[in-house]
This record gives C-alpha cells, structure tokens and sequence, in this order.
C-alpha cells in the first residue's frame, strides 16, 4: 500500500471529469445505466485511493447542469443511482472518515435526491479525513453567473465596495469559495476538453488526461497520474 512518501508531491486536490460510462456499457452491449452503475464503484476505489496517499480533497463532475437535456429516462436513472450510492456509501464514508461535499445548482435535483444529500452530508460532516465533493447540476460559467449576481447583491446592501473587488473577493462568492483550487484535474476516456468544469479554478491546474473509460479506471491509474503531478514544476506564470 503505497503513502505519501512514496511520491515526489502529493496534490492537495484533485478533481476528475469521469467520462467513458456510456462508452463502456455500449462497448459490451450493456445498457447505458450499467455504465453508470459501472462507473460508481470507479468513485470507491479512487476515494480509498486519495485517502491512502492524503489527498485533502477530491471532486467529481457527478452531473452537469447540460446533462438535464439528456433523454428524460436516462437522468431519472441517473437520480436514482446517485440516491441509492448516497444512502449505501453514506455509513462507508463515516468509517472511512470522508466528509461530503457538492456544489452546483443542488435545488434543481428531484427533492429526494436533496434530502438523501442533505442527510449524508450532515452525518459525514464531523469526520476529519478526505473531503469528497460531489459536482452536481454543476456548470461553471452558471457558477460564475451566480458569484457575480452575488457579488452585486453585497455591493447593494453596502457590505462590499466595488473598489474592494479583487480575484480572492470574487472567488469567496462562488461554490467553491471553502476549498482550495484544485492541483490536478484527470478527465478520463481521452477527450481534450473541459466540459464547462470550475472554469475559475482551474487557471493554473495541471492536467492529466487519460484514454481509459471511467469504469476501467483504477487504483493504479489514479496514482500514475500523481506520479506524474510529482514530476511536473509548478511555475504559477514565473520563472
């Protein structure tokens, strides 16, 4: 079992873009729920994963606020899925000293899916260990939509100046204003994008992007790409 000595550097926060579910399951005619289903136990091994080694805190772009548009069946099995792993992975995380986290427009899940995550942040919140933060009905430029109409709303009741306005004002209005910005984002299943993925935060974080499908992606892959995180030199726009 490797630990945190074993690597150069160890990021502090690690986000992941886990894409490949629906790939997966066509690739073995299985339905796309399956890949899903598939894809949630890819979160287990990769939490286990981040706590081994002393990752502070993980994100996972969950659900993003395009995914709504997807085919009506498809997101209420994907509701259900992320109900069913809050309450089945709720008492493993409290043993495992995890608190939960989410970020994103969380009122518009089905009011179920709310008070499962409510319930299991609340029972989660005391524990000390790993923070995983679940990105859900997320999108970053609604993110940043809304720190600005926040931001507008401290200049209008006079608890801010304009003149105060800075990059660390802003970004104690957006969702992620208790947690670092990430060190290393991994997108997996091999495309090169972002997806519209904590555009803000993302400024100066390393990327790793992998072929592999979300499903197929282990306890193995995870820590080769902290090795590589290891082996890169953070210059942060200096010499």
């Amino acid at each position: 079992m490797p630990a945190a000595k074993d690597f150069k550097s160890i990021p502090r926060h690690v986000a992941i873009i886990m894409d490949g579910n629906g790939r997966w399951a066509r690739e073995r005619g299985l339905p796309r729920t399956e890949g899903h289903r598939a894809g949630a136990e890819t979160v287990r091994r990769v939490t286990e994963a981040c706590t081994e080694i002393g990752v502070e805190f993980l994100t996972l772009y969950a659900f993003s606020s395009e995914n709504w548009k997807r085919p009506a069946r498809e997101v209420a099995a994907l509701m259900k899925l992320l109900e069913q792993f809050l309450r089945q992975k709720t008492p493993e995380m409290i043993e495992q000293n995890i608190r939960l986290q989410a970020i994103g427009r969380l009122n518009d899940l089905p009011k179920s899916c709310q008070d499962q995550l409510h319930r299991s942040i609340e029972a989660t919140s005391q524990n000390s260990g790993l923070t995983l933060i679940l990105a859900l009905s997320y999108g970053g430029r609604e993110e940043i939509l809304d720190g600005v109409k926040s931001l507008l709303e401290s200049i209008e009741r006079g608890h801010l100046d304009k003149g105060m306005i800075d990059t660390e004002v802003f970004s104690k209005h957006l969702y992620t204003r208790y947690y670092p910005d990430p060190d290393l984002l991994i997108r997996t299943s091999g495309e090169l994008r972002l997806s519209n993925f904590l555009l803000w935060q993302l400024s100066y974080t390393e990327l790793w992007i992998t072929p592999t499908l979300w499903p197929d992606f282990g306890r193995e892959t995870f820590l080769e790409a902290v090795r590589e995180y290891g082996r890169r030199q953070r210059r942060f726009g200096g010499l």
